[in-house]
């Protein structure tokens, strides 16, 4: 039996996160610069996306470039807004034809121009399909999703229409970027990294952490198969125990 039939398809994670990580030591293996890591990681992202709605995921969510991102060197960032743009021109008939929306979340707004450009003109086409989201978190952090959930909360309180005794888990939830999004499930991070770099981090309360040494440039659907039958061998307690879940 391989991978794929290994997978229960009645106990899918609703929603998947990955942090796309590994892709300039790729490069740096092969001689190459960190922007060939890049790249290559396109068909990373083709499979996944791929194997992910063909097996009915609901949500996927990339963490493709977070606010510390740039701070990286300005031939890099440069180099890696292009390589933004001329994916998503590229993807987006394919998208539509697969019937996947996509949704972005992070500060688009730091973005230059035309990549916000080809994302708004993505979203637009694809904002009536229904078979899978995609989510691209894009110059995105968690300390910024909850730093400006608060903001707009505060906002909020001082016209009146919250009263701070009102304020709840659902109520920051309704802020944050992600509303209206399920949180992750599972979390897939590769190139072997223990942390969750400041991703989701109000969503990932509850996520199952899935690590592999693998580096993204090198992930395929199997390796999504191989995370997903470990999901399901975990026994989610949700501070309960073995026990209580069993009556």
């Amino acid at each position: 039996m391989n991978l794929r039939e290994q997978v229960d398809l009645d106990n899918l994670p609703r929603h998947i996160a990955v942090i796309m990580d590994g892709n300039g030591r790729w490069a740096k293996k092969r001689g190459g610069l960190r922007i060939f890591g890049h790249q290559s990681a396109i068909t990373a992202v083709r499979e996944t996306v791929e194997a992910a709605a063909e097996m009915g995921v609901e949500y996927l969510t990339l963490y493709a470039f977070s606010t510390e991102n740039w701070s990286r060197p300005a031939t890099e960032v440069s180099a890696l807004m292009q390589l933004l743009v001329s994916t998503i021109r590229k993807e987006t008939a394919t998208l539509n034809k697969n019937n996947i929306r996509l949704q972005t979340i992070g500060n688009t707004e730091s973005l230059p121009k035309a990549c916000q450009k080809e994302l708004l003109e993505a979203i637009e086409i694809t904002k009536d399909n229904s078979r899978m989201t995609l989510v691209l978190a894009l110059s995105y952090s968690g300390r910024w999703d909850i730093a400006q959930a608060m903001q707009r909360i505060a906002v909020e309180v001082g016209h009146g229409t919250i009263a701070p005794t009102d304020i709840s888990e659902a109520t920051v939830a309704r802020y944050l970027s992600t509303a209206g999004i399920p949180d992750p499930e599972l979390l897939i991070r590769t190139s072997g990294e223990q942390r969750i770099s400041n991703f989701l981090l109000w969503q990932l309360a509850y996520t199952e952490l899935y690590i592999t040494e693998l580096l993204w440039p090198d992930f395929r659907k199997e390796h999504l198969y191989e995370a997903i039958c470990a999901f399901q061998r975990r026994e989610r307690r949700f501070g309960k125990t073995s026990e209580q879940l069993t009556k």
